[in-house]
């Protein structure tokens, strides 16, 4: 059973109280403070009133006072009767955090020292009949690190490397510090009869319309001498009929088998297929009777990473199910800082809008968590790949350290096992930028001692992994790949972080070279981006501003304009610089909030386009791009593509186009011919024409030219090209709009601009917005000349928008659909419509 609660808890003085006092039975903690579990202190405290809400204004600050305190939970539970001979009774927590000792009816049953796994304790010689008591008590973290080593190297904290916990918590360059505490995961009593399983495993080896095979292994831990145990293993279709059912004699504690499926329906992404789900159901049988069961959903698919591809060149394509996949997504973080309060319906929002936004994969960034099963549950049913990093960032770790490598190898064990039937986890991955990060600081002075932490992602991960989850990839880092004297952020083997782009990182770069950084608008613009010709794309990415609602729900009243210390506040990267410089090069420096969000929205969107669009081009050679980052754990200023009140960014909608997998894409530099490409990825091939129209800002078509489109599955074309001064016609370049759209076959239109918006001479313009609220629509409709970057807006988190900053020609309607997921209805009076050269409507 789930304890659910009540919870209560309470706050002391290190050593104030004695622990026994505080986890006695029969203590009196009625005025003890409420508290959810699942959650954390913070969390408890904010519901309560006790503390401010962290992430207005500067409140973060006076609640860091928390993390200086013991603290303590508390609940009941009843047993209706004590174990028999042959029962355990098992305390599960999936989740504490971070040091904790637990207390049942008094008694010291064990301790904790890892936020980033579950924790079971064998309770069965202190449970007793009836009422019981359970106590949780977590130190502060001060008390683990202040007599430990400091090391060289730990990006935005000294005290983390010794600490089993979310990086992110102590601060990240998107987000504050917010060092938790608490029971972030479930809490489960179990009772145990005779036996239980351990380690249910199911690896799909071979697949094909055909057949599949399914190797299935089963381990068991018994508390009965000599019991005759076997496992019922059933694979059932989604019509709920048994597909392979078969029962295995359990022996010495462990059965295997091969699962034969005929004609099995396979597990996609969702772009090129149905994530088709089985359930797998195992049930643990002694002298006949079920004693233990294990239920989960099961895609049935292979998935591999090629390093070659078939003429002997380095490449970094994942194949599922012996096909190519082009792999478009972006980066993960923890949803909140206080993780254990995000709902379940913000993981399921925000996987759904990856998928709207035509994103294929996830990676969970590695100063996180390993996320909650239901990230991992609507990635499965959703159809999006996952690339998992283990939970190592941007630090040296102790692994000379016994304690703490057994600490990592308990970690990696509990979390391999956890994950490893999920059809949508696609690759392990061992760090976070720390093999590239440990040479170049390395290479400036920064780092003088040996690669602290290296035998953890180069030995001790891949060994569990051969044992644990042998059938699934493995990387070392992220980057990594080098070759010949480059570093491991080499373009030409393995994955490639562009941080040239917004940090301004000079490459190419030698190993044992010192790191240079130009921090000029030559150094930072996003036209860098079309210098890389890296096999994968796993980080890159610039800021943008929060949408309105977001910042003006955080911000106190009077400080919401450029420059003040609140937006300054939301911002947490190292240099405030490199943003203005990003604008300076291709909007202009903002001169007011309102500029600020256009200008950085756009900026962000048209950046990621440029990029994307030139990766997806030279597919051939790059098979993926992953966006720094999908999304955010507090409303600040970030590389985000939608903030933190699940509003998407100017860059989502631009995605919807970037990322569909028939991409009608202009490469195009001023004075160069424009060129027309099309970039397939569906398995089908395509067949049609594509027209591109020029239009002067009044509207008229200036120039037509159409391009013949016939291009096999997953390939790319380019269609053909057309001089400047052709396609101008006279005209000025910054007075032109460019439009792609395709005839034959399904592909959104995209629009272009031949010059940059600080070159562009944009009309004065008017715009008209007609509300069905019935409906849930919004029509607008350019009244008065074209108008660039429309955005609606309303004073409502989690709105869904079926289209937003979109640009419209002279009397172009477009209509906008609306809608809350959980149904919740707008205030249509509070509606803004604008655009950069037209002022609010309604």
């Amino acid at each position: 059973m789930e304890l659910t609660g009540p919870w209560k808890i309470q706050h002391y003085e290190v050593g104030e109280k004695h622990p026994l006092e505080l986890a006695a039975p029969g203590l009196d903690d009625r005025f003890w403070i409420g508290a959810a579990v699942p959650g954390d202190v913070h969390s408890a405290l904010i519901e309560r009133r006790i503390i401010d809400p962290p992430y207005f204004g500067h409140n973060d600050a006076k609640c860091r006072w928390i993390e200086q305190k013991e603290w303590w939970y508390r609940t009941t539970f009843t047993v209706d009767e004590a174990a028999h001979q042959d029962e355990r009774f098992e305390l599960v927590f999936e989740g504490l955090d971070t040091f904790a000792k637990i207390y049942v009816n008094g008694h010291e049953i064990g301790s904790a020292s890892n936020m980033l796994m579950s924790h079971t304790f064998d309770i069965t010689r202190i449970v007793r009949a009836g009422w019981n008591s359970l106590a949780v008590r977590f130190d502060p973290l001060f008390l683990h690190h202040r007599d430990k080593e400091q090391f060289e190297w730990s990006s935005y904290t000294k005290e983390r490397p010794w600490i089993r916990k979310a990086a992110m918590n102590f601060g990240w360059d998107w987000g504050p510090r917010m060092v938790t505490v608490g029971i972030w995961g479930k809490v489960h009593l179990k009772r145990r009869h005779a036996a239980k399983l351990e380690g249910v495993y199911a690896s799909t080896i071979k697949a094909s319309a055909e057949e599949a095979i399914i190797r299935f292994e089963a381990g068991m831990k018994a508390y009965r001498k000599h019991a005759a145990a076997t496992v019922s293993v059933c694979l059932i279709d989604a019509d709920g009929q048994a597909v392979v059912s078969t029962e295995l004699n359990m022996e010495r504690g462990r059965t295997e088998r091969e699962l034969v499926v005929p004609h099995p329906r396979l597990w996609w992404t969702h772009d090129l297929g149905e994530p088709y789900l089985y359930t797998l159901e195992v049930k643990l049988l002694v002298d006949g009777q079920e004693v233990d069961h294990y239920v989960t959903r099961y895609g049935i698919r292979t998935i591999e990473l090629a390093l070659q591809d078939p003429d002997g060149n380095d490449t970094f394509t994942f194949v599922l199910n012996g096909v190519k996949v082009y792999a478009k997504g972006a980066n993960w973080i923890p949803a909140d800082h206080l993780i254990g309060a995000i709902r379940e319906s913000t993981y399921r929002g925000l996987v759904e809008l990856a998928v709207e936004g035509h994103m294929n994969m996830l990676r969970v960034w590695a100063g996180g968590i390993y996320e909650k099963d239901i990230f991992y549950d609507e990635c499965d049913r959703q159809g999006v790949l996952v690339w998992q990093d283990f939970a190592f960032a941007n630090a040296l770790f102790p692994d000379f350290n016994q304690d703490f490598m057994n600490n990592v190898t308990a970690e990696v064990i509990d979390n391999v096992k956890r994950l490893r039937n999920r059809a949508s986890l696609a690759l392990w991955c061992g760090n976070n930028e720390i093999d590239w990060l440990y040479d170049m600081k390395s290479a400036a002075g920064d780092i003088t001692g040996p690669f602290f932490g290296e035998s953890i992602y180069h030995e001790l991960i891949p060994s569990l992994l051969e044992e644990l989850d042998p059938n699934r990839p493995y990387w070392p880092s992220s980057p990594y790949g080098a070759s010949g004297d480059n570093d491991v952020n080499d373009p030409d083997c393995g994955d490639r972080h562009n941080w040239q782009v917004w940090h301004g990182s000079v490459y190419p770069r030698k190993y044992g070279e010192a790191p240079l950084l130009d921090y000029s608008v030559e150094g930072v613009t996003f036209k860098n981006y079309k210098k890389d010709d890296a096999l994968f794309s796993s980080e890159f990415g610039m800021h943008a501003s929060a949408n309105r609602y977001t910042l003006e729900k955080n911000i106190p009243q009077g400080q919401f304009y450029w420059g003040s210390p609140e937006m300054a506040h939301r911002n947490k990267d190292t240099n405030h610089q490199k943003g203005i410089l990003l604008m300076q090069g291709y909007t202009g420096i903002p001169h007011h909030i309102e500029e600020y969000m256009n200008f950085s929205m756009l900026t962000q969107a048209e950046g990621l386009k440029y990029g994307i669009e030139h990766f997806r081009r030279n597919n051939h050679r790059n098979r993926g791009a992953l966006v720094w980052q999908l999304n955010d754990s507090w409303p600040g200023t970030s590389w985000s593509m939608i903030d933190y009140e699940l509003l998407p960014k100017a860059s989502y909608y631009y995605a919807r186009t970037f990322f569909h997998p028939v991409l009608l894409s202009l490469e195009h530099e001023p004075g160069e011919p424009l060129k027309v490409w099309l970039v397939n990825d569906r398995l089908e091939s395509l067949q049609g024409t594509v027209t591109l129209t020029v239009y002067s800002f009044a509207g008229e078509v200036i120039h037509r030219s159409a391009f013949e489109a016939g291009v096999p599955g997953q390939s790319t074309a380019l269609l053909g090209e057309r001089s400047e001064v052709e396609v101008l016609s006279g005209h000025e370049p910054g007075q032109v709009l460019i439009e792609l759209a395709a005839a034959g076959f399904a592909a959104p239109a995209s629009r272009y601009y031949l010059r940059d918006p600080k070159e562009v001479s944009l009309p004065t313009a008017r715009l008209e917005a007609a509300v069905h609220p019935d409906e849930g629509m919004v029509t607008v409709t350019a009244k008065e000349g074209l108008v660039r970057f429309v955005k609606l807006e309303l004073p409502l988190g989690n709105l869904r928008f079926s289209d937003n900053y979109f640009d419209l020609l002279p009397g172009e309607s477009r209509q906008v659909l609306i809608r809350h997921p959980e149904g919740i209805e707008p205030d249509w009076s509070q509606l803004r419509v604008s655009g950069l050269n037209a002022g609010p409507s309604i």
